[in-house]
């Protein structure tokens, strides 16, 4: 935050969402000295903003109980950030949140400021993010009821409707979720099959937090959760590809959705498997490096097939 107008209105925003707060942590949240903090708080004083201090060991800094702030207080780069945040949110797929995202918008159409509205409106205009086309509407509530199970640490308890339509009963620790490929899915620990699940947050025909609590384990990463299980997902051919790359540069490429990846001498081993070797040949002829296929013959083939038409479309 290097410009004080910015800094002076992050302290604002530290008091407004904190009972009370320390100097110490206030200077630390917003990269200044203490002498710099307490010019800052009286530059709001100045403003009109009434703030007590209070000394001693536990002391610290908050505004009058009572106080109410102005509605919202944007610069343009938070402005930016909420702008492009509720255009994502278009595309993440939740059945009643359109509604919701546009009234959002008008709202923030009537308090802002002129030059944070402007840039909100450039943004909405002129900016397409492409997060996916949603392939299942999910329904908002559930991913609130399922968000705040799995930041209070409690089970949830659900009704899922599997492929086949068979509804099941199961208590299910929410770890995560997640947003991939045009689906919501839910990642954590089902007590039904007492095992690591991933669960389509569209085929979630119910939930509501249950009374058992429990305890994520340290460092959990949902999203790659979530990646490793679609990669390895037994389908009809197994795959085996070096990849004349670094690790670093396979995963931006995505490879790590086709397979597991393995680092070895010669680049990065893709491990993986496949239901179509055609569509397996062309997502692996979009790699921007070169690669080698080391198994199965069938999948050479398929290379070969695919690289034949693309020159005979070119001859």
């Amino acid at each position: 935050m290097p410009h004080p107008t910015t800094r002076v209105l992050a302290v604002l925003e530290l008091l407004q969402s904190h009972s009370q707060i320390s100097g110490s942590e206030l200077a630390r949240r917003v990269q200044v000295d203490g002498r710099t903090l307490r010019r800052y708080i009286a530059m709001l004083e100045e403003m009109g903003i009434p703030i007590t201090t209070e000394q001693g060991r536990y002391g610290g800094y908050r505004l009058v109980p009572g106080f109410k702030l102005p509605p919202m207080m944007f610069t343009d780069e938070e402005a930016q950030a909420l702008s492009l945040g509720l255009i994502a949110a278009r595309g993440l797929g939740l059945a009643d949140a359109a509604p919701a995202i546009e009234s959002v918008q008008a709202k923030l159409d009537r308090v802002l400021p002129s030059a944070p509205r402007r840039t909100i409106s450039a943004l909405r205009e002129s900016v397409a993010l492409q997060t996916g086309d949603a392939r299942a509407h999910a329904d908002a509530r559930l991913l609130r009821v399922l968000s705040e199970c799995a930041q209070m640490r409690r089970s949830a308890a659900l009704r899922y409707r599997a492929a086949d339509g068979t509804l099941t009963s199961r208590d299910f620790d929410v770890y995560g979720l997640v947003f991939r490929g045009g689906r919501w899915y839910v990642v954590g620990f089902c007590r039904l099959r007492s095992g690591l699940r991933t669960l389509r947050l569209d085929r979630v025909a119910h939930a509501e937090p249950a009374a058992t609590a429990f305890e994520r384990p340290d460092g959990f990463d949902a999203s790659e959760y979530l990646s490793r299980a679609m990669a390895t997902m037994p389908r009809a051919v197994k795959t085996e590809v070096l990849l004349y790359t670094d690790e670093a540069a396979a995963r931006r490429e995505h490879c790590h959705m086709f397979g597991v990846l393995e680092p070895c001498a010669e680049g990065v081993l893709l491990h993986g498997s496949a239901d179509e070797l055609d569509w397996y040949a062309r997502e692996l002829m979009r790699l921007p490096f070169r690669f080698r296929v080391r198994a199965p013959d069938a999948l050479r083939d398929a290379l070969v097939k695919v690289a034949s038409a693309i020159a005979e479309d070119h001859a």
